[in-house]
């Protein structure tokens, strides 16, 4: 079997506190606001499923994972399937994702990492299209922090 170690990987920082940062990662609100209007349900329990439903490219989609751990404003990790990736529903095909809220001095700095991508490039691919979410987080926090 093929190991796919190649992590793709983006961070920023967001002029606010964890608190605010986390909501937006947990929030179905927030979540659709930067996902592309991804509607997400889940309990944020460890072990419970995760499912991501919306349109892309006038295709509905339904991506699916499991809540793997929560550490309130630090850490969130599930892993992720998407339907459109054109692989099977089979756990090798799932990807990890890890949200890591820290202190910053201007904020707080949020690192998301996804792990199980088969090429260098399918990470480099992958981490700018989390850069262009970690934006959108980035704008709405802050956009919410201001009329606080």
């Amino acid at each position: 079997m093929m190991t796919k170690e190649y992590i793709a990987r983006a961070e920023i920082v967001i002029h606010a506190p964890a608190s605010d940062v986390w909501d937006a990662l947990v929030k179905p609100e927030l979540i659709s606001q930067y996902l592309f209007g991804t509607e997400v349900t889940t309990d944020w329990q460890v072990g419970s499923p995760i499912t991501y439903k919306g349109v892309w490219e006038n295709k509905p989609y339904e991506d699916k994972g499991e809540v793997l751990q929560v550490d309130r404003e630090k850490t969130l990790v599930s892993t992720y399937w998407s339907s459109m990736s054109g692989l099977p529903d089979m756990p090798e095909n799932y990807k990890t994702i890890r949200y890591e809220l820290s202190l910053d001095q201007k904020g707080t700095k949020l690192v998301i990492t996804q792990d199980n991508n088969d090429s260098e490039e399918e990470a480099n691919l992958s981490a700018e299209k989390w850069k262009g979410v970690l934006g959108g987080i980035k704008k709405i926090v802050e956009a919410e922090n201001k009329m606080d």
